[in-house]
């Protein structure tokens, strides 16, 4: 038998490594390309809505069954359309424990509480609250993630889309924030528990578990979750039964808000981080905002315009695209030096 030259070993080890490294290196990506910016509108026009629909929702049905009939449409409407599909979920045994931590990051615990707070907190308030998820996630992306470290540029950047939120929604509904503390409290946890689940979610990519079965397996177990909290805390049964604006309003936060928009939620964070993807928070008022105008006859106020703009920047600045182009042309433009003997 022919020895082997261990060095040939290690070289061809070396060699066979090699693109597997270049591949993670560019898993995620920094500045989001056209692909990525197009699934943040559309995530912002499907959520534009959800805080509208939320509101009728609780103002007949108990917080805690609004979640679970929620959970419960939006997962069957995955299973129906992974059937469809002629897909199978994919999900291992040893993923569930993580797809539970998963359903109660991102569904149970933030839909229980932003539904309980908007019984007594106005809608445009918990929309503020709610965009401080990308804060909350450029910080706990920070600590939890080794590839999206905080920078000034995105601090400052996430600042100016939270104050131009705040400019829109008025000076008015910050001035009750001491009304319902208990609320607003439970609004600004809701908030955190989806930054922690941004970045959660993006270890189901590195198992090659696509963002379908994702979806639909943490819908599913949220569903489960749900169920036994709301019979034993709200009994529902002992409650009249919802009206059809009520029963449409859940619909379209299961079937559109929910089960469809977390599919383009979590292929954004697989593509472009988990501090992009929470960018959706900040478009989500103003979204609202205009649609109002356009199909409901409302009128934009001056602060409207200007809370836009700051959005505007504040994207600017942590996707880094806008500086970039800047200093590359200041380097293209740059004049060639002259000397004392050149005329």
């Amino acid at each position: 038998m022919k020895p082997i030259d261990p060095h040939a070993f290690d070289r061809n080890q070396a060699e066979a490594i090699k693109p597997a490294a270049a591949q993670d290196a560019h898993m995620i990506r920094a500045q989001m390309n056209r692909s990525d910016w197009l699934i943040l509108g559309l995530l912002a026009l499907i959520w534009g809505g959800a805080f509208f629909f939320i509101g009728v929702a609780v103002r007949h049905v108990q917080p805690l069954t609004y979640v679970w009939l929620r959970l419960t449409i939006a997962a069957a409407g995955m299973w129906i359309f992974v059937a469809f599909k002629g897909e199978k979920l994919g999900l291992p045994r040893s993923v569930w424990g993580s797809i539970v931590l998963l359903a109660i990051l991102n569904n149970a615990l933030p839909f229980a509480l932003f539904g309980w707070g908007q019984t007594h907190i106005a809608s445009g308030l918990a929309s503020i609250l709610n965009a401080t998820t990308p804060i909350w996630g450029v910080v706990v992306a920070h600590f939890l993630t080794n590839d999206e470290r905080m920078s000034p540029r995105k601090i400052a950047g996430v600042l100016l889309g939270f104050g131009g939120v705040a400019t829109m929604i008025g000076p008015a509904l910050l001035s009750n924030i001491g009304t319902s503390g208990l609320a607003e409290l439970a609004c600004v946890t809701a908030s955190l528990s989806y930054a922690l689940a941004a970045v959660w979610a993006r270890r189901f990519r590195k198992q090659g578990i696509s963002p379908l079965s994702v979806t639909t397996g943490q819908l599913t177990a949220g569903a489960l979750i749900m169920l036994p909290i709301s019979m034993i805390v709200d009994k529902p049964w002992t409650h009249a039964f919802p009206p059809a604006t009520a029963i449409a309003a859940i619909s379209a936060l299961a079937l559109m808000c929910t089960a469809f928009g977390y599919v383009l939620y979590f292929r954004l964070i697989a593509t472009s981080g988990a501090t992009n993807a929470l960018l959706v928070t900040l478009l989500v008022p103003p979204v609202a905002i205009l649609l109002g105008g356009l199909f409901l006859g409302e009128t934009l106020a001056p602060q409207d315009f200007i809370g836009l703009g700051l959005i505007a920047l504040g994207l600017g600045a942590i996707d880094g695209r806008v500086l970039s182009l800047v200093n590359e042309r200041q380097r293209t433009f740059k004049p060639r030096p002259t000397f004392a003997g050149w005329r």
